[in-house]
């Protein structure tokens, strides 16, 4: 058994240091990157063009549309299929000469910046991205001028495509402008925006929004909120409300402006339907609204129903006591029926009989 589990323990190691040395194989290969849909040569190391080479892709024969020229690999119309680890050896002997990292992409287009300001006036931050991906590594370089001065541009630790820059004065009539350029092994390409303080300002969403049910009102709803904690001084840069709401059953929506308040009641909500709202902030003079808060649902108070007394008379107990067994069906005798009712009526007649009967013969 312990033979065994050594024997694992010595594969388990020989794969490590195998892939290890694979690794460190390929960090000291050299990159070369190639436009997508070009024909791509490869040249193995500092061979003349007429050595005989054998090529390797990823440790397989090369299998993609390509020929051979003597120290050369020529790859046709190469895809990202082609991206791998190509190997050169030279014959007869075998011995490895080169090794060639392969990256397809493309060249950068103009990227998309957008600047907002969320935390006035403390500064701003832009963002930028590319619409179309280049298979590539691709940086970004970024320039702020304000009023023929360069300002820092600090890059975001979070978010890679995103830098904060400091208003350099508050009020300021100077525009700023921004120029991202993209690029990479294949070409750049850049995008300016201008803009004035005032255009970009537009803050986060309000928070914590909470609308509760006023008791005994079936048509009301307290409705809460905190300005963004991003906004850095409210009271000396207040903000405005815009709060929308409308009950689930229907798809219009109803809107109140509330200036400087963080709290609003909802007075003609239709009793007993649940109800979504949502908040946005904007500042008092310029810039712009924010985004919708994340909508929170209610229903208006609901009255319990009212027990109402019955007014029926309470029905009398039925007598479940198991009936007599009825009379047995014993035949007539002289016309006259057996049983209870009929010998009780008939009884004052036969001693009437009798009796005159009883007179005759006296």
């Amino acid at each position: 058994m312990a033979n065994t589990v050594t024997s694992m323990c010595c594969v388990v190691l020989a794969a490590v240091v195998v892939a290890y040395a694979q690794r460190r194989s390929q960090t000291g290969a050299s990159i070369q990157y190639e436009r997508m849909g070009g024909d791509v040569t490869m040249q193995c190391g500092s061979l003349d063009s007429e050595a005989s080479v054998t090529w390797k892709v990823n440790g397989t024969d090369v299998k993609a549309r390509h020929r051979e020229e003597g120290s050369r690999l020529i790859l046709m119309e190469v895809d990202l299929s082609n991206n791998g680890l190509y190997t050169c050896f030279q014959n007869p002997n075998g011995e490895r000469r080169d090794q060639i990292n392969l990256r397809i992409g493309t060249s950068p287009r103009e990227p998309t910046v957008m600047c907002r300001s969320n935390t006035y006036p403390k500064g701003f931050y832009c963002s930028w991205h590319l619409q179309h991906p280049t298979s590539i590594p691709t940086d970004f370089d970024v320039n702020v001028q304000h009023n023929q001065k360069s300002l820092e541009a600090t890059r975001d630790a979070v978010h890679k495509n995103r830098c904060h820059v400091k208003f350099l004065e508050v009020f300021s009539s100077y525009p700023y402008r921004v120029n991202v350029t993209a690029l990479n092994a294949l070409g750049s390409a850049s995008t300016a925006i201008t803009f004035e303080e005032f255009n970009i300002v537009k803050p986060d969403p309000p928070e914590k929004v909470v609308a509760t049910p006023i008791p005994n009102n079936v048509r009301r709803l307290e409705v809460t909120w905190n300005s963004p904690s991003t906004w850095p001084d409210v009271e000396s840069f207040p903000l405005k409300y815009f709060l929308r709401y409308k009950p689930l059953i229907r798809d219009q929506w109803q809107h109140v402006e509330l200036s400087d308040s963080t709290a609003h009641t909802i007075t003609d909500a239709y009793a007993g339907k649940e109800y979504i709202i949502q908040v946005a902030a904007k500042d008092m003079e310029i810039g712009t609204w924010s985004d919708w808060s994340v909508a929170v649902h209610a229903t208006p108070w609901i009255d319990e129903p009212k027990q109402i007394p019955s007014t029926t008379e309470q029905e009398p107990l039925l007598d479940t006591t198991p009936s007599a067994a009825p009379p047995s069906a014993e035949p007539h005798r002289a016309g006259v029926p057996v049983g209870g009712a009929s010998l009780t009526l008939l009884s004052p007649l036969l001693w009437y009989s009798c009796y005159l009967l009883l007179g005759a013969l006296i």
